[in-house]
């Protein structure tokens, strides 16, 4: 059972993405709108 569970990690890699993805998601995040109505969860994306 004890072989399932993860070691902590030791040794951390910085990974660098292309600035449009950045932009990408900047954007995408910028124009979500969640809005919770009578319950429910409502997911727009304002373009």
């Amino acid at each position: 059972m004890e072989e399932i569970y993860t070691r902590p990690a030791t040794h951390c890699e910085l990974i660098s993405t292309p600035k449009e993805t950045v932009d990408f998601l900047m954007a995408y995040s910028k124009s979500l709108n969640i809005q919770k109505v009578k319950g429910m969860i409502i997911e727009n994306n304002l373009n």
